[in-house]
C-alpha cells in the first residue's frame, strides 16, 4: 500500500510539472461550407481504424498509415465531392495534422525525428520527418498516371502538404524508384506512418531541442 501511494504521488507530481505534455490523443472537428470532418487520433494505439468518408483510395491509404504507425484513427467525413475530391482530401489532411500537433503538446520526452525506407514490390519510398514546430514539405515523385482509379494523383501532394502545415513538421517524402503508381503512393503512406511512430516514441528526456522548446 505504501509503495502504491508513493507511485501515485510521483505520477501526480509528474503531471503537475508538465500539464502541457504529450497526451498522444486528440479529437478534431472541422465544419465548413465545403466539408464536415470528425477525426480522432491516438498516436500510441494499436492500429485500429474507423474510416467513413466517400474517397475509397484515401480510406485505403489511411488504413495503411494507421496500421504501419500503430495509430488508432477515426475519420468520419463528407464534403462536396460532386465538385471533386480536392476539398475533402485537403481538409482531412488539415485535420490529421492538427490532431498530431495537439496530441503532442509541448513535445517533452518524444524522439522528435523519424525516418523510414519502405519497399513496396518494385518501388522504394522514403519518409524523413522532424516534429520541429516549423512547417516544411517536399515531395519528390514522378507519377505517370493522372489518376489511380478515380483518385487524382495530384491530391497526394495536397494531402501530405496539409498534414505538414497543420502538424507543424518538416516532412520530406521521396520515391527513390518505382513503376506502379499505386505502389508509389502506398509506399509513401506506409513510410510516413512508420516514421511518425518512431518520432513520437518516448526517449526519456526533456524537450528534444537545444533551444529548450518546440512549438
Amino acid at each position: 500500500m505504501a509503495d502504491e501511494q508513493r507511485n501515485n504521488q510521483q505520477t501526480d507530481r509528474s503531471q503537475g510539472q508538465n500539464p502541457d505534455g504529450p497526451t498522444f490523443q486528440s479529437t478534431v472537428t472541422r465544419e465548413t461550407g465545403e466539408t464536415g470532418i470528425h477525426l480522432e487520433l491516438n498516436l500510441h494505439g494499436t492500429g485500429q481504424t474507423k474510416l467513413d468518408f466517400p474517397v475509397p483510395f484515401l480510406r485505403h491509404m489511411l488504413h495503411l498509415f494507421a496500421v504501419h504507425g500503430q495509430f488508432d484513427l477515426t475519420v468520419e467525413a463528407d464534403g462536396d465531392i460532386d465538385v471533386d475530391d480536392h476539398h475533402l482530401v485537403e481538409d482531412i489532411g488539415l485535420c490529421l495534422g492538427k490532431a498530431i500537433s495537439q496530441a503532442l503538446g509541448n513535445k517533452v520526452g518524444i524522439r522528435r525525428y523519424g525516418e523510414r525506407h519502405t519497399p513496396m514490390d518494385e518501388t522504394l519510398a522514403r519518409c524523413v520527418l522532424d516534429l520541429s514546430g516549423r512547417p516544411a514539405f517536399r515531395l519528390l515523385a514522378s507519377f505517370t498516371n493522372e489518376r489511380i482509379g478515380s483518385f487524382p494523383t495530384e491530391l497526394v501532394s495536397e494531402f501530405f502538404k496539409s498534414v505538414a502545415n497543420e502538424g507543424r513538421m518538416a516532412l520530406h517524402l521521396a520515391i527513390l524508384y518505382g513503376e506502379n503508381n499505386h505502389h508509389m503512393v502506398e509506399g509513401l503512406f506506409k513510410a510516413m506512418g512508420a516514421a511518425l511512430r518512431q518520432s513520437v516514441e518516448l526517449s526519456g528526456g526533456g524537450v528534444p531541442s537545444s533551444k529548450g522548446v518546440l512549438e
